[in-house]
């Protein structure tokens, strides 16, 4: 089940000219089968970092840029964002970044090797706030089922949202696994301010008065064995 709505809006011309001259050096082709080759895509072998629906993409580089020992693959599939990630690279000169423009779910279960990953952020996903939707959100058990398959022992989940519903939704799902960790402790929330940039969204959220709450799990599969 689709756990996006494709809300493309109107490219701007320097997007449109990003897609067209920086996707050659930034762009991550997802084969039709198989997994990704990292080591080939960075051209280099490092720790690896994904950030699932980056939304414009300001974030994420900021996160590149100060965290070069590591290497981030970004994924969104809103082409005006993704445009405006690859202007940001661009200006900002990173080249441990590199961008995936397709279903984070079908990446995650088609195309990551498996232990490829360091660290997984999830900020400000869609809350599909009515009730009726609530499937269709991206933080559910199969997809932790996933991202264990990708991750390394020890790394790290970082979930953030400004919906407290959505908030209540996430320690629902994490606490209960016992693969995953609380790094604040049972049921807490990380005290502010998180370690992060600020987004596009959060910024949103915060004019309109919502609470931002931020959880990092870390992942450690020998406990789910006792």
């Amino acid at each position: 089940m689709r756990t996006f709505v494709r809300r493309e809006g109107r490219l701007t011309r320097g997007q449109a000219r990003a897609l067209d001259e920086l996707w050659p050096h930034y762009g991550a082709d997802v084969p039709e089968a198989g997994s990704l080759d990292l080591d080939a895509l960075f051209g280099r072998r490092a720790p690896r970092v994904l950030d699932i629906g980056f939304g414009d993409g300001e974030a994420l580089v900021a996160m590149a840029a100060g965290d070069p020992q590591r290497d981030y693959l970004g994924v969104e599939v809103h082409r005006p964002g993704v445009g405006h990630c690859l202007l940001c690279a661009e200006q900002a000169g990173v080249e441990n970044l590199r961008v995936a423009a397709v279903d984070a779910v079908g990446l995650l279960r088609h195309h990551l090797p498996e232990r490829a990953l360091e660290a997984v952020y999830i900020l400000f996903p869609d809350p599909w706030p009515k009730k009726r939707h609530h499937k269709r959100r991206l933080v559910q058990p199969a997809l932790l089922d996933l991202l264990a398959a990708c991750m390394v022992p020890g790394g790290t989940v970082h979930l953030a949202t400004d919906w407290a519903g959505y908030a209540e939704w996430m320690l629902d799902t994490l606490e209960p696994d016992p693969r995953f960790t609380n790094t604040a402790g049972p049921r807490a929330f990380l005290p502010p301010p998180p370690p992060r940039p600020q987004t596009k969204f959060e910024r949103r959220g915060l004019g309109k008065g919502h609470t931002v709450h931020d959880l990092i799990y870390r992942f450690e599969p020998a406990a789910a064995r006792g």
